[in-house]
């Protein structure tokens, strides 16, 4: 995992809009989740999501914004979110999920016709696409929207078939929430990431090519 100072990086990142924030290879990205001790330790050992504490039939969600993920799980503090996993996936994997996937709000895309049409989409939908505010380190609410991808059933076992490598990586996110508890902010470091670039077709069913404004909750 590459890291770089939070202050640094930011500055080039878009301030408001959507966009996919995300550390990726030309054949992966890296997407978090955050679980307790038991769903880990398994899914490090194996490099799978699984065991029987990990529920395969419920919605599972992933993150490729790291801050994001931080606000979520309160710096991997929050019940049952004591552990972070930076996922490798594989980039083909992901791209289909986005593809295949319906907003949570209707307004937020172009991609259909009528309201109807969305909740119709929506409801046989196993994917579930949302704009999130992003956050701050310190957890302040920002005008950019973060991604996040919501996934069961058939999508569950691509996700899982798409997975390179799983990393816990609680040690390095608890020392980067000690720095943040601390006030020292321009020594926080965090995953190196960048803009994700999607096709046209992606943009338009995701509603990235509006306005950010625009279907926000």
């Amino acid at each position: 995992m590459l890291t770089s100072l939070y202050s640094d990086q930011s500055t080039n990142w878009p301030a408001s809009g959507r966009y996919i924030l995300a550390q990726f290879t030309p054949t992966t990205i890296t997407v978090y989740q955050a679980y307790n001790r038991f769903i880990a330790s398994y899914a490090v050992q194996h490099q799978t999501l699984g065991g029987p504490d990990f529920s395969l039939t419920r919605m599972t969600w992933i993150k490729p914004n790291f801050a994001w993920m931080m606000y979520r799980s309160a710096w991997a503090t929050s019940k049952n979110q004591e552990h972070i996993l930076a996922i490798e996936l594989q980039r083909t994997v992901w791209d289909e999920m986005l593809l295949h996937g319906v907003v949570s709000s209707y307004g937020q895309s172009r991609a259909f016709a009528n309201q109807e049409e969305w909740n119709a989409e929506l409801k046989n939908s196993k994917i579930r696409i949302q704009w999130d505010p992003d956050h701050s380190l310190k957890g302040g609410k920002l005008k950019r929207r973060a991604i996040q991808v919501g996934i069961k059933h058939e999508w569950m076992e691509n996700y899982l078939e798409g997975i390179v490598r799983i990393e816990d990586i609680t040690e390095f996110v608890r020392e980067q929430g000690k720095l943040v508890e601390g006030g020292l902010l321009d020594a926080v470091m965090t995953p190196t990431e960048t803009i994700y670039e999607v096709s046209d077709a992606i943009k338009t069913r995701l509603g990235m090519d509006m306005d950010e404004e625009a279907g926000d909750d």
